[in-house]
């Protein structure tokens, strides 16, 4: 992880982007994380995680299962 003052990160932003194709760079100021850069790369592979399901894999799986058993029922009640 690559820390880098929020002043130095200002003067030296070509190396702060060169850093960002290792690795997260921490942007710090009063010694704490105010910003991080990113590749692009690692920023599309945060997009499509957070783009993915929500719901637990496990809990839609008995979902399913539920619907399958019991999908009738629920029908007939909701009538």
């Amino acid at each position: 992880m690559a820390e880098i003052s929020a002043t130095d990160a200002k003067n030296k932003f070509g190396q702060v982007l060169e850093m960002a194709q290792a690795g997260p760079v921490h942007v710090q100021k009063n010694g704490r994380d105010v910003a991080v850069v990113l590749s692009p790369e690692q920023y599309a592979r945060l997009q499509a995680a957070s783009a993915g399901p929500r719901v637990n894999p496990l809990v839609q799986k008995l979902h399913n299962d539920s619907l399958k058993r019991w999908g009738r029922v629920y029908e007939a009640l909701a009538k």
